[in-house]
């Protein structure tokens, strides 16, 4: 495997290959990560990853400082699953001035869900993942993947490229969860022992809101707000902080008031102490 730490040595290298296939991470990899990488390897002539903690996409309360990076791990899980080239920049290389011009998304799918709670956060996303795109892909085309967890980042990115016309399809990757069901995040290894046996209830009380959903399209009536109201409480009433538990259209995200057959999404973001964690669930027609 190849470690570019420069944006020239990457391109150099790859511009002996047609159609690169692009994970990009933040580090600290987990088996979500590499199922990511797995999914990706036979989409393309050769498969890159990164590794870059964004300072532009958190906030200034939240844990850029103490977000886990775990190099020497990250490198021998990725050569293990035959990883071709690991872009690794660090800063200087990344942002050798400060980023002035930066990419600010749609307001109405950016600044809803965890755009309310985390002002800011997809402009960072979406700055430091086209600045990513423009490194690997150098204005070619190829693939990139994503993982479901992120719904809201995933649809955002590919509203992104639709909108720039950049030849880059982004391909969404399903959750991978615990056998328990807790969908995997680096930000797990914050929890306490007591706290990751209790996590799993963030995505018990989604897919009990989905389930209702599902009995309730079969009998017609459904109370959308009520329903959310009560998984909230449900996840208060263990000690949870929930940020939002909610129905969702797939395809913009916008609430549901009235029930149809258009695919809908649970989507959840909650704190456990001082661990804030996100998962949804897709419900189809």
């Amino acid at each position: 495997m190849l470690i570019a730490r420069t944006v020239a040595e990457l391109r150099h290298h790859l511009m002996a290959f047609t159609k690169p296939v692009f994970v990009p991470t933040m580090g600290n990899l987990h088996e979500g990560h590499l199922d990511l990488l797995r999914l990706a390897k036979p989409l393309g002539d050769v498969t890159v990853a990164s590794i870059f903690v964004n300072r532009l996409q958190f906030l200034p309360h939240e844990d850029f400082a103490s977000y886990p990076r775990t190099f020497d791990s990250d490198c021998q899980q990725l050569q293990a699953q035959a990883c071709d080239v690991l872009f690794a920049p660090d800063e200087t290389q990344l942002y050798p001035q400060p980023q002035t011009f930066k990419v600010h998304p749609d307001p109405a799918l950016a600044n809803i869900l965890e755009g309310e709670f985390r002002p800011g956060f997809f402009t960072g996303v979406c700055t430091v993942v086209l600045k990513l795109f423009h490194c690997v892909f150098n204005g070619g085309a190829g693939v990139a993947v994503f993982g479901q967890k992120d719904y809201q980042q995933q649809l955002i990115l590919k509203h992104m490229v639709q909108q720039l016309a950049m030849p880059i399809d982004i391909v969404t990757a399903a959750t991978t969860r615990a056998p328990d069901g807790l969908a995997l995040s680096s930000r797990n290894g914050y929890l306490s022992p007591p706290e990751r046996a209790e996590a799993v209830q963030l995505s018990v009380a989604l897919n009990t809101l989905a389930q209702s959903v599902r009995t309730a399209k079969l009998a017609g009536l459904f109370d959308v707000a009520a329903a959310e109201l009560t998984a909230m409480e449900a996840l208060r009433a263990r000690g949870w902080t929930p940020d939002y538990l909610t129905l969702r259209h797939q395809s913009d995200l916008s609430p549901v008031t009235a029930l149809s057959h258009a695919p809908m999404v649970v989507l959840g973001a909650a704190k456990l102490g001082k661990t804030r964690l996100i998962d949804n669930v897709e419900i189809q027609r």
